[in-house]
């Protein structure tokens, strides 16, 4: 089932992604939301992860900090519909999603649905690579996320750039013209941070300035993507039928065969 939101029609949906566990997802997203907040955006965090972090997180977030709305989805409350349960304020321009971990195939397009950008956390590993594979062939072939828009992008946690690993989930996503967005470093300043209700970008530049680095790239990328309008396949991915998207998906379900000895995916 697609989740309604009414809201602001200009309203910007991000969302994090990822089925394992670990991946730093929660992480990203209350940074995410802490940046859009500390640029004057209107933003709320809806939290459909079960642990509750991104709310917790928030409920520590010092008065004197720029406001963030929070909704804490995990729970479905069966005597509200659920457009009213997960209702936004009409001024909120930006909402960030945290998805719970692992999240089925099934149900990828309830949360990527009229989503501008699908943000995909990878650590540097081959269990981590093998994952994020799998995930990434149900956004493509299961929610139809076009890799045309752009919508869909994989930005890498703790990892160097010049890894094996690294260089075999880089090769993977150039097969699939999918953007590697940045690689984001092994930083205690994430957890400093955490622990207040704070993200890295509240603290002194000066103190996270290694980290902000590689926000760089992910910012760029963001706005590109939260500035375009969304398409009638971004909205409606189940419409497109015929021949031509048949074999489009033949095509890409045989690129990944043809990857999975490369990845260790079975």
């Amino acid at each position: 089932m697609l989740l309604s939101l009414p809201a602001h029609p200009d309203l910007r949906k991000i969302v994090v992604l990822n089925s394992k566990g670990g991946s730093g997802k929660t992480t990203l997203a209350v940074n995410l939301a802490g940046y859009l907040a500390k640029q004057g955006r209107r933003v709320a965090l809806m939290d459909f992860d079960p642990q509750q972090s991104a709310i917790q997180w928030r409920a520590k977030r010092p008065k004197a900090c720029p406001e963030i709305y929070g909704i804490p989805a995990h729970k479905r409350d069966h005597s509200v519909t659920r457009s009213f349960q997960y209702r936004l304020p009409r001024e909120i321009e930006y909402l960030v999603v945290d998805s719970p971990a692992a999240v089925t195939d099934d149900r990828l397009l309830e949360f990527t649905h009229a989503a501008h950008a699908i943000l995909v956390p990878v650590l540097p590993s081959a269990i981590d690579t093998r994952a994020a594979s799998k995930l990434i062939a149900g956004l493509l072939l299961k929610a139809k996320v076009s890799r045309r828009m752009g919508r869909l992008g994989v930005l890498v946690n703790r990892a160097r750039e010049h890894t094996t690993a690294y260089k075999k989930l880089q090769a993977f996503l150039d097969r699939l013209s999918i953007s590697a967005i940045t690689v984001l470093r092994d930083s205690q300043n994430y957890v400093r941070s955490g622990e207040f209700g704070l993200s890295i970008h509240d603290m002194r530049p000066s103190d996270v300035s290694a980290d902000l680095h590689g926000w760089r790239a992910l910012i760029d990328w963001l706005d590109s993507r939260t500035a375009k309008a969304l398409t009638t396949r971004d909205l409606w991915p189940l419409a497109q039928t015929g021949m031509g998207a048949t074999r489009g998906s033949e095509q890409l379900q045989d690129c990944f065969e043809s990857k999975r000895p490369a990845l260790g995916v079975r």
